[in-house]
Formats: structure tokens, C-alpha cells, sequence
């Protein structure tokens, strides 16, 4: 694993914090999570083109891995749309925490729609109505967020401005931004071939770089992974890919780690805590769905203050 820790003015650290308080709601006002019929991966069996996937790949890596892997952002877009869910999973000392999502996106408009569950309280009693989330580029719009905001208002949030380039504090990461990390890949190796909702797909590991990532990134991930190289610490995520035989992305893992509060070396070894290792893992099937994202009206969106969660 390749520790990513929050050093810079403590801002991603606040965002760790957030993280490790509900996985939902940090810094600014990012909110909740995703739907718990969710799993950790995509499961689009039944895609049309799966057929076309398991006649291509025939057990060998790409000629040039690194280039597919690098690309995996473009073989999105020129795919067009897909349904995703995601999974953001939070382990800190003995607390475990997952947050789940579906959805869809369009890759060519960079706009996507995800319904995010809020975790179950300990209890096991529910938490309130999912949340809803709108992707578009540069900004994150929020249905259902709570803490403060009418529950029929829209919060908007610049994701731009974010210490992570709202990678996780959304509770989700969405498909072309995890992508578009892929750009920054290197030290990259291939682990072999699984199948995969009908589909086999190659599997790579491999650490991303955050700033070449951002330098290679086009429209607005430029500048939210620019945020990220400029929040974390450190500049390398490790991350499993899984290509089909389109080399479209269908499953990537990426895994973060933020250093505990109290430890100024962002470790746990100081007794004030342990290390957050968050783990987000975004699936794309179903390619060629369509994909409604309407945008709400500007009456509808929140401007007042927000209560902290």
C-alpha cells in the first residue's frame, strides 16, 4: 500500500477526519454516501458486448500495458456511457466503515448521476433517504445532504476546491476522475486474467503518480487532481485496474492512507491514534445506457449557511 498523508496547512488531514467521523461529511460540505444494494464491484452481466470482450482477451497483457492503463480515461469517453457503482471503505483501530453507490455517466459530457446511501447507525437502525449526487465538471451538486439544508435544496460544492480533489470525502469517487488518476500510472505490473460479469478482464497493480496524473488529465480533473497533489503529503496512490478486451475500464481499486490525528508524522506508532486507510473501489457496466443528468434550477440550490454535521 502507498501511503497518501494530509501534511499541507492540516486541510487533508481535516478531510481524513471527516472521513473517519462518518465517511460522508468532512471539510466543507460534502455529504454522505451510497446505496447498500451495492457491491464492491461492477456486475454488469448481461452487457451486449460481453461476447466481443471474451473473444479479444485471450489471457496475455495489452501490447503496452502501461499506455491502456494510462488511457483508460479516453477508452471511457470513446465508450460513452455505462452504469457504475461504487465503494468507499474506511478502516481506522477498530472501526469499519462502508459507503456504497449506483449510478450512471456520461463519459463524453463528464456529467453523472449517483445515489449514495448514508451507513447504517450501530444500531443497525437506517439513517435517512440516500443522497443524491450530480457530477459534473468541476462542481458536485447534493440532494438529501442534511445537516442544515432543506431537504428539497441542492448543495453545491466546487470540487476543485477540495484538499482531495473529492476523490472520497463525497463518499464516492466518480468513474472518469478514478480514471483519470490512472494517467499518472507507473511501476506498473500485470496479475492475470479473471472473469468479470461475463467479460474477461486483465488485471493490473501499480502505483499512480498525483501530479503527473494531474499534469495529463484534461478539462476540470486537471484541476481537482492538481488539489490532490497539492493536499497529500505524498504524491503516490497504489491501485488494481481491470481492463477488458476493449481496454475499457470495468473495476478500479485505489487505496488511500491518511495519518492518524495527534501524529505529526502521520503514523500511529505515537499512542494518539492509527493510520485511516480508506479504499475506494469504482465499477463500470452496462456500457450504452442511457444517462439523464438534469440540472436543478438555480431556486433550488441552497446559499445559506451550513450546520456543521
Amino acid at each position: 500500500m502507498v501511503a497518501g498523508r494530509h501534511g499541507r496547512r492540516g486541510a487533508a488531514a481535516a478531510a481524513a477526519a471527516g472521513v473517519g467521523a462518518a465517511l460522508v461529511c468532512t471539510v466543507v460540505v460534502t455529504g454522505c454516501a451510497t446505496t447498500g444494494a451495492a457491491t464492491d464491484g461492477p456486475d454488469g452481466a448481461g452487457d451486449a458486448d460481453n461476447a466481443a470482450d471474451s473473444a479479444t482477451a485471450d489471457g496475455k497483457p495489452e501490447r503496452d500495458p502501461l499506455a491502456a492503463v494510462r488511457g483508460a480515461a479516453d477508452a471511457l469517453e470513446r465508450a460513452g456511457t455505462s452504469r457504475t457503482r461504487t465503494s468507499v471503505r474506511m478502516a481506522s483501530g477498530g472501526t469499519r466503515v462502508t459507503i456504497r453507490g449506483t449510478g450512471g455517466f456520461d463519459y463524453g459530457r463528464r456529467t453523472g448521476r449517483l445515489e449514495v446511501s448514508r451507513p447504517q447507525e450501530p444500531s443497525g437502525a437506517p439513517t435517512g433517504k440516500p443522497i443524491t449526487q450530480l457530477i459534473t465538471p468541476g462542481a458536485l451538486y447534493m440532494k438529501n445532504r442534511g445537516a442544515g439544508v432543506p431537504a428539497d435544496k441542492w448543495v453545491r460544492v466546487d470540487t476543485t476546491t477540495l484538499p482531495d480533489g473529492n476523490l472520497v470525502t463525497s463518499g464516492a469517487t466518480d468513474p472518469l476522475t478514478a480514471a483519470e488518476l490512472l494517467r499518472g500510472a507507473r511501476e506498473l505490473s500485470y496479475v492475470g486474467t479473471e472473469r468479470m460479469d461475463g467479460a474477461v478482464v486483465r488485471h493490473y497493480s501499480g502505483v499512480t503518480d498525483l501530479g503527473a496524473a494531474a499534469r495529463a488529465a484534461t478539462g476540470a480533473a486537471r484541476e481537482q487532481l492538481a488539489a490532490a497533489a497539492r493536499g497529500f503529503a505524498e504524491d503516490t496512490v497504489s491501485f488494481d485496474a481491470f481492463l477488458d478486451g476493449q481496454a475499457r475500464l470495468r473495476k478500479v481499486q485505489h487505496r488511500f492512507t491518511f495519518g492518524a490525528a495527534g501524529d505529526g508524522n502521520g503514523g500511529g506508532g505515537s499512542g494518539h491514534g492509527s493510520d485511516t486507510t480508506v479504499t475506494s473501489t469504482t465499477g463500470m457496466f452496462g456500457f450504452g445506457a442511457p444517462v439523464d443528468v438534469a440540472m436543478p434550477a438555480p431556486e433550488d440550490i441552497y446559499t445559506g449557511k451550513i450546520a456543521a454535521p
